[in-house]
């Protein structure tokens, strides 16, 4: 059994890979400012403490989205880097067989990629602030490994989505919520192409990295994607269709937003045996369908 410190366990992924990892038996040592006893990663002291109690790290706590990237600069930057050096310095000083580390990055560090779909090793070219923040810490991670005795690895998400308790305004659960409640889909850039991946396949993905990582292998950087590319309006129109309720009204896409990305998911097949297999309809019919049974559509 492994006693695994999750950073930002309260958040869409790591509450859900909580709940699996205790389901199959590991410890898990939550870390999150929104836990009932807050734990920031920006308190050295307390994160030392708690990661000597680990055998492994899940490092997902962040400012975790682009446009509060956008609002705080600052902050963003600090909680995104030197969070990371924290979390990353803390497992390296952690004694004789330091925690592995998995660390949670993005695709925004692709930044408008010129080919789809992107693989590992396309250029890092960061076009707002929160990637600028996610690049510089993936370099921290990179540095850990090469410096120390720190068995880390680096997974890119895109488009995580399953989750009725998300993020309001994160453009899946606002959509199926709309779609729903027969409200406004407001579409910020109809032809912007992204990859969605349910929660429960990027979890399923996780415990298999957590698996091999804690039988001593190394683990590359890779994509947890689904390799579909989906336009903003086609996900719209997903959502509307699947209740015949909702009106969708396009907008102009926000200027520090990427425009295209589709990930190659062939290496995460390839070294874990995994794919996403939950269809973005699928998901979205769920998402839908977890709003109106929990009521939330009434509440917001």
């Amino acid at each position: 059994m492994q006693n695994i410190l999750i950073t930002g366990d309260c958040g869409l992924i790591g509450e859900s890979l909580k709940r699996r990892l205790l389901e199959i038996g590991h410890g898990v040592i939550g870390y999150d400012l929104a836990g009932e006893i807050p734990r920031d990663i920006m308190n050295r002291s307390l994160l030392s403490s708690e990661v000597a109690a680990c055998t492994g790290i899940v490092h997902l706590a962040a400012v975790s989205r682009v446009i509060h990237g956008e609002l705080d600069p600052e902050l963003c930057r600090s909680v995104n880097v030197q969070g990371t050096r924290n979390v990353l310095m803390a497992a390296a000083s952690a004694g004789r067989k330091p925690p592995w580390v998995i660390y949670g990055s993005s695709r925004e560090v692709y930044g408008q990629a010129r080919i789809l779909p992107v693989t590992e090793s396309g250029p890092l070219n960061p076009i707002n602030t929160y990637a600028r923040s996610k690049v510089r810490a993936e370099r921290l991670v990179i540095s850990a490994m090469s410096e120390s005795d720190v068995n880390a690895t680096i997974v890119r998400f895109s488009g995580v989505y399953g989750s009725a308790s998300d993020y309001r305004d994160r453009v899946v659960p606002a959509f199926a919520r709309m779609a729903a409640s027969g409200g406004t889909l407001l579409v910020e850039g109809g032809q912007t192409v992204l990859d969605f991946t349910h929660v429960d396949d990027v979890v399923g993905a996780l415990v298999r990295i957590i698996e091999l990582m804690s039988a001593g292998e190394a683990v590359p950087t890779m994509h947890l994607v689904s390799g579909r590319g989906t336009t903003l309006l086609e996900l719209a129109l997903m959502s509307t269709r699947a209740t015949g309720r909702g009106e969708i009204v396009l907008t102009n896409p926000r200027r520090f937003d990427v425009s295209a990305f589709i990930g190659d998911p062939t290496l995460a097949q390839r070294v874990l045996g995994w794919t996403a297999g939950t269809s973005l309809e699928d998901g979205v019919r769920r998402l839908i369908t977890l709003f109106e049974e929990q009521g939330k559509v009434r509440n917001w």
